[in-house]
């Protein structure tokens, strides 16, 4: 890259950001999509899901089980006012609400690791259809039962020794790329 080219480089400020506001948030168009958070443990991860939703324009938020709800100072560290953009609700029963959303037509995919799972790249999201995204608990993964009633597992593919990424990061490359392949679909 040419030394002027950087030179010229500038962080916009948040005026230039063109920001909607909270209101106008709620009246966009979102992507068919609603993230399910599975018995998740850290609140930084349920602040996070709730920025990386904001971003994309997820439809809604499932905080499931043990997951944490809003307010409270931890998720507001991550979430950084998302709380109030994002449509959540709190579920007592992961199954019971993947059971009410296969009701409501959503189609069920848990990201996990599981035995003839779809790779992250090779999923086509289909047009007019409606998607629940589950993502699990940070040591043990989406519940066994929950897999079993899914329609798709998809697996982000990981290269190095660990074979694991933390949810929050999960998240956004699994809703950003569910974002890109829905805008041209």
């Amino acid at each position: 890259m040419p030394l002027a080219h950087i030179i010229d480089m500038r962080k916009l400020s948040n005026e230039e950001l063109n920001r909607i506001s909270v209101e106008e948030f709620k009246n966009k168009k979102k992507i068919p999509l609603v993230v399910v958070l599975d018995n998740v443990r850290s609140m930084n991860n349920v602040g996070a899901a709730f920025r990386t939703s904001d971003a994309f324009c997820v439809e809604k938020i499932f905080l499931c089980g043990i997951t944490a709800s809003p307010p409270h100072r931890e998720i507001h560290k991550t979430a950084l006012g998302a709380t109030e953009s994002v449509d959540w609700e709190h579920v007592e029963s992961t199954m019971t609400l993947i059971n009410r959303l296969k009701s409501l037509d959503y189609i069920i995919v848990s990201i996990e690791q599981v035995q003839d799972g779809l790779m992250l790249q090779d999923f086509q999201p289909g047009k007019d259809k409606k998607y629940a995204f589950i993502f699990g608990n940070e040591a043990f993964g989406v519940d066994d039962a929950a897999v079993a009633l899914s329609d798709i597992c998809l697996e982000i593919p990981q290269f190095g020794t660990k074979h694991s990424l933390n949810i929050s990061v999960s998240i956004g490359i699994v809703v950003w790329d569910f974002f890109v392949k829905t805008q041209f679909v």
